[in-house]
């Protein structure tokens, strides 16, 4: 049992990433003993990370003794790696098992995605309550959630998952930019416009990075074992986006519509769910324990940075 004076031990899965980086800044200002498991071939971000105060493991989600390791030495342990990396997920609950420890996972809203190609599917804002139907590519990510908050009950482990929308923001790790919103800009810049993709009516949910941190930090205080966390603070369309990322990059409103055979072509079944799927959720239980979430919207966010 820790004492008021001992920090409680932190082992976080994708350290160096957007959202992994973020989440430790996190809670070492909240007090927390942070370490990281950090691949060999990006060893030199080992003395960075030390700099902010996290002590690095060094290793892959492949390295089972190593996960199984590092979770055991922890206190709670979070995964913000690889959410489709199932073996990684399974390494780490049998580690803990029936060790009454936190295992806090990652997914992401695309977990409620459609096929509507940039039409507005008049879809549902989905809370962690209702009944998920996933699109086949998503079936595997949302029985491994399933896999994993049944842990709370048969492996004794107080597993939570959390499961953002799109995030926006810098990130406050070694990685700056997230992914959704950076892909656009940049294929945007390419183009000499603000892109979308079909008709671009379709919408996502979005949540502000710090907002979404700060949930990690209150699901680790507050939640039951079991629990689901949706993350949104609002929702846009791409075409919406797309105006808002020509302003910001200077071409004065003029969007470009690309054809949805062109995304599938060139960039992918997860793309196509990324960019141009209805994706729309409600954080019920976030804001039941008392998740408030303070950040710019979107628009706001756009208006006030730079080039």
């Amino acid at each position: 049992m820790k004492t008021e004076n001992e920090k409680l031990k932190v082992f976080i899965t994708g350290v160096t990433g957007y959202l992994g980086g973020s989440v430790a800044d996190k809670l070492i200002k909240n007090g927390y003993n942070v370490t990281g498991l950090v691949r060999t071939d990006d060893a030199a971000k080992i003395e960075l990370l030390e700099k902010r105060g996290i002590q690095s493991i060094v290793g892959t989600l492949d390295d089972n003794e190593i996960l199984t390791r590092a979770a055991q030495q922890a206190d709670i342990v979070i995964h913000t790696a690889n959410v489709d990396h199932v073996s990684s997920i399974y390494t780490l609950i049998a580690a803990l098992e029936h060790s009454g420890k936190t295992l806090l996972t990652t997914t992401g809203s695309s977990i409620v995605a459609d096929y509507a190609d940039g039409e507005y599917a008049g879809s549902a804002f989905y809370d962690e309550d209702m009944h998920l139907n996933p699109v086949p590519f998503r079936r595997p990510r949302v029985d491994m959630n399933k896999y994993v908050r049944m842990a709370a009950i048969e492996k004794g482990i107080r597993t939570i998952v959390i499961c953002p929308s799109m995030v926006y923001g810098e990130g406050k790790g070694l990685q700056s930019d997230s992914d959704q919103i950076p892909k656009l800009i940049g294929f945007s810049q390419q183009e000499g416009a603000g892109l979308y993709f079909g008709k671009g009516l379709n919408r996502y949910s979005n949540v502000f990075i710090d907002d979404l941190t700060d949930l990690y930090l209150l699901a680790l205080e507050k939640a039951s074992g079991g629990s689901l966390f949706y993350a949104e603070n609002g929702h846009n369309s791409f075409k919406e986006i797309a105006a808002l990322i020509s302003n910001y990059l200077g071409f004065e409103g003029k969007t470009l519509s690309i054809t949805i055979e062109h995304l599938i072509e060139f960039h992918g079944e997860a793309d196509r769910l990324g960019v141009a799927s209805n994706s729309l959720v409600n954080s019920v239980n976030a804001r039941r324990i008392g998740w408030n979430p303070k950040g710019p919207s979107l628009e706001k966010y756009f208006s006030e940075i730079t080039l």
